[in-house]
């Protein structure tokens, strides 16, 4: 770096955006300065917004928000990389404001500027601004380009308006592969497949990322089927059509299927990126499948590809459930920064393996770093305690949720707790916690204390669950099963043969050793 005449001279913009925080910190302290000295040449604007946009790639959006406030001299560039910086942070408040504000200072929105804000705004409670976005580009004569117009559908999409997102898709003046491409997501978004296959069947021409979105779009709707015949008939595929079947099968818990299509993937001589390999460690997770999940770590070493926090997070969920919670804590440890569903993974990892001390320990650990948990936390640090039997420390937590972190437990903690009343003995608590609930009682809280019930031999309770559960047509196996156990183990023989004669009425089989916990996710 160096200073010529009221202006920091960058070497190359790439190697200013690689610089680390501390590096642009001492740009920073130089910069303010020289423009105190000299602040309205235009080139002083292009260095400032050159130091904003670091920050904002580094993660720092406090500075970068600093340093845009104290611009003696703003240009169009300046706020929307703000906006872009807001957007990425995940902050849509911040995007409105800073979009009122922008409008307030009298700077006209350009193109990039609409796809921000509308981008920042979807799937929050702000995506109602989306006509008055609209509005906006009217007035600014944006609507009939590509960009504007593609960004529109998918707002409209957002909130479900298909008769608007048309009007706008006609708006476009002069349509091109990937506006047509933006109408058959947004159509598969609403739900409206055949009108997204009737679109698709009309396009002037198409290209790898059109059948893509037909393939996703039938995925996002639950006919995974018909999403592998519409892939099955591309005759180019790319590392994103792949991955998205592959993920597509994940998500729809076909985890073999999604093995078996990574395996016609490498055959076909496609490269696997690090989305593919996660979403494969997911498929070996789903699946308990621990040596093809070691195959995978080892040609993702072999790739050379670097390890981000996703991909890591995938390998330490993939070992913690296929049983190597060793392997799964040594990548954990080795991560050098991690998020909300790393640390998620790896206290549900310890308490599957019920291990609740060292779960509670990373629990800890994870609030002193600053990391707000979230329902998941809850349920997984809930349920050690169940396991381990940490009655105290589990009241602790779930009471914490609400006083400390200002979340309303949900069913999941509620019968986390059951459970953990339930394993300990204290029935009462367990049906006193049930009847206090703010809302009605599903077939996991059921499950759980007709476990517990069977567990501690009680017959009344045993038996007032079973009713609330023969009410949800639940297992019928599982409840006869477990009110049989109670019954023998009270010495009330004559209930037990009437039991047997009603399941054989009924035509219920007898259940095979299982878990409580596994029947109500079957069930749920």
């Amino acid at each position: 770096m160096r200073r010529l005449e009221g202006t920091i001279v960058l070497t190359t913009w790439r190697q200013f955006c690689k610089l680390s925080p501390p590096s642009l910190n001492h740009i920073h302290m130089h910069a303010i300065p020289f423009s105190d000295r000299n602040p309205t040449p235009q080139n002083n604007i292009v260095s400032w917004n050159k130091m904003i946009a670091g920050y904002v790639r580094n993660g720092q959006m406090r500075v970068a928000h600093n340093l845009f406030d104290e611009m003696p001299v703003k240009d169009q560039v300046s706020w929307n990389t703000i906006l872009s910086g807001l957007h990425n942070t995940k902050d849509p408040d911040g995007v409105n404001r800073c979009f009122l504000q922008m409008r307030r200072d009298g700077f006209r929105p350009n193109e990039y500027t609409i796809s921000i804000v509308l981008r920042a705004f979807l799937g929050t409670v702000l995506n109602v601004l989306v006509p008055q976005i609209h509005a906006l580009a009217i007035l600014s004569a944006l609507n009939s380009t590509v960009f504007v117009g593609s960004a529109l559908m998918k707002g409209y999409a957002n909130v479900g308006d298909g008769v608007a997102m048309a009007r706008v898709f006609d708006e476009i003046s002069a349509k091109d592969v990937s506006s047509w491409n933006a109408l058959i997501s947004s159509y598969m978004e609403l739900g409206c497949m055949h009108d997204a296959q009737r679109v698709f069947g009309g396009m002037p021409e198409r290209n790898v990322v059109s059948w893509t979105s037909l393939v996703n779009g039938y995925i996002r709707n639950g006919r995974v089927n018909k999403a592998r015949s519409v892939f099955n008939k591309m005759s180019a595929k790319n590392v994103v059509s792949w991955t998205v079947m592959i993920s597509g099968y994940v998500k729809n818990q076909k985890f073999v299927d999604a093995l078996e299509l990574f395996l016609l993937m490498l055959k076909s001589g496609t490269l696997p990126n690090q989305f593919t390999f996660s979403s494969v460690l997911d498929a070996s997770a789903g699946c308990s499948s621990l040596i093809f999940g070691q195959q995978v770590h080892s040609r993702i070493l072999k790739s050379g590809i670097p390890e981000d926090v996703t991909l890591s997070t995938s390998l330490v969920d993939m070992y913690a459930k296929c049983g190597d919670i060793a392997a799964a804590f040594c990548i954990f440890g080795s991560m050098p920064k991690k998020n909300l569903i790393s640390w998620n993974s790896i206290i549900g990892g310890y308490a599957r393996h019920g291990f609740a001390t060292r779960a509670l320990e990373e629990f800890e650990r994870m609030t002193n770093c600053g990391v707000r948990p979230d329902a998941v936390t809850f349920t997984n640090v809930l349920s050690a305690c169940a396991h381990g039997g940490m009655i105290e420390e589990g009241k602790s937590l779930f009471n914490t949720m609400k006083s400390k972190f200002g979340m309303e437990p949900q069913v999941e903690h509620y019968a986390c707790m059951v459970d953990l009343y339930g394993k300990a003995g204290e029935l009462e608590e367990a049906e006193k916690l049930i009847h206090g609930m703010p809302f009605q009682p599903d077939v996991v809280i059921w499950c759980a204390l007709l476990g517990a019930c069977g567990l501690h031999s009680s017959l009344e309770l045993g038996e007032f669950a079973a009713e609330e559960l023969d009410k949800l047509e639940s297992d019928h196996a599982a409840i006869y099963s477990t009110l049989s156990r109670i019954h023998g183990e009270r010495g009330v023989w004559n209930s037990v043969l009437k039991l047997r004669k009603t399941m054989k009425e009924k035509g219920v089989q007898k259940q095979n050793a299982g878990s409580w916990v596994e029947s109500a996710r079957v069930i749920r």
